[in-house]
């Protein structure tokens, strides 16, 4: 099995004509995506990559001055994001409530909802392994511009690790952020693929806003990762976030994109921690199971009016990402599972009754066995249970509606 990581590191720049190089690079490179974009937007959103190059590889070499390689990347970069969107779009459907019956509606969204062309904002530049960059014998990196190659040097704490001879670099993207030059580069590595037979833990995870996660194992221990103080704090990012909109300043505006920069990497920190600890504490062949939160809402109607909107949701697709890495590092797997009852099902007695819940206790109560238990533990424990299904050879296990014991 291949994983692949992304390194994200620092480039030292010797003198200000290599920036310059770099950001007249980076601009033709943008305005050529949002060529391709308006092209693909209005041709029915055709992204075969072979048509697009017959239509579009000529004009981009004259319109933008771009070399051979980076013409075939504006193409593929684009079709790479129109595809991103309908995957995101995909994911989370439009939502809409009958007038007349009061009943909750939902609608598969797909490209044709995009009523302009996906824009291209941020300059930035993806590069081609050995053809647009290259790591030099002198620890040093290659980097093709409009005006030629240079070389500059990467700043990357544990950069070595990744020399070992077991990771193959790819596609590199470079960018600026904060007045400073950043090269993200895609390394993958052959693991070993998960056996199903070698499984030591079966662990599910519960994911909400009271608690970030909740795991139950097989030994049905149960961890609580609490998230009250998270929210809090993404309230006061809101709070501070709300009242520098209210100035509508220059100086208010350049705080505003410093503060989102500052909440995104505070999230990925918080994911990134999260997903290490749950890796570390089961260690070495553990299926972790999540279900899957396509369409599902977070929405806390028992938090004050004004603090709803940023608490109905957290980067829990970014927390999926980070806990697959980091368990196919470790011989491990992780795989979702239908969220369907995991909340109202008893993990008892198998009774699955919505009014068994109660949000404002948190606690589920089953009126047919009478068991009781927190109801995030719940889900959890039910999740893994479906884990266990998913071991014993059932490819998409899920709960089906029992009322009665």
């Amino acid at each position: 099995m291949e994983m692949q990581v992304t390194i994200k590191t620092k480039l030292k720049i010797s003198n200000s004509e290599i920036a310059l190089s770099f950001s007249k690079t980076m601009e033709q490179y943008r305005q050529a995506c949002n060529y391709v974009s308006e092209y693909i937007f209005n041709h029915n959103f055709n992204m075969k990559q072979s048509r697009l190059n017959k239509e579009l590889y000529s004009k981009l070499r004259n319109l933008f001055s771009l070399k051979s390689q980076m013409a075939q990347s504006v193409i593929r970069t684009v079709i790479a994001r129109y595809k991103t969107v309908k995957t995101q779009m995909a994911r989370r459907p439009y939502k809409y409530q009958d007038q007349n019956t009061g009943e909750w509606y939902r609608e598969v969204r797909d490209l044709t909802w995009l009523h302009k062309p996906i824009s291209f904002n941020r300059p930035q530049v993806d590069l081609q392994r050995n053809r647009d960059w290259s790591y030099l014998s002198s620890s040093q990196l290659s980097i093709n511009t409009l005006d030629g190659r240079v070389k500059v040097d990467p700043i990357c704490r544990g950069f070595n690790q990744y020399l070992d001879g077991t990771w193959k670099f790819g596609l590199a993207k470079l960018l600026k952020s904060s007045g400073k030059w950043y090269l993200h580069i895609s390394a993958t590595k052959e693991v070993t693929d998960f056996d199903k037979q070698t499984v030591k833990h079966v662990v599910g995870i519960d994911r909400g806003l009271r608690f970030l996660a909740t795991s139950y194992d097989e030994q049905g221990k149960t961890t609580f990762f609490d998230g009250q103080a998270i929210m809090r704090k993404r309230a006061k990012y809101q709070k501070l976030r709300a009242t520098l909109q209210a100035k509508g300043t220059k100086s208010a505006k350049r705080h505003l994109k410093k503060l989102s920069g500052r909440e995104n990497r505070w999230i990925s920190d918080v994911n990134h921690c999260l997903s290490k600890t749950l890796v570390q504490k089961y260690g070495a062949n553990t299926l972790f199971v999540l279900e899957n939160l396509n369409g599902v809402s977070f929405e806390r109607t028992d938090l004050p009016k004004a603090l709803r909107n940023q608490n109905k949701s957290w980067a829990f697709y970014q927390l999926d990402q980070f806990l697959t890495y980091k368990a196919h590092l470790h011989n491990s797997e992780v795989v979702e599972v239908s969220a369907k009852y995991t909340s109202q099902r008893c993990p008892k007695c198998g009774v699955i009754k919505k009014d068994n819940r109660n949000h404002e206790k948190h606690e589920y109560h089953c009126n047919n066995c009478g068991y009781r238990s927190n109801d995030d533990r719940i889900g959890a424990m039910n999740i893994q249970l479906l884990g266990t299904q998913y071991i014993s050879g059932q490819e998409q296990p899920k709960f089906e509606l029992i009322t009665n014991a």
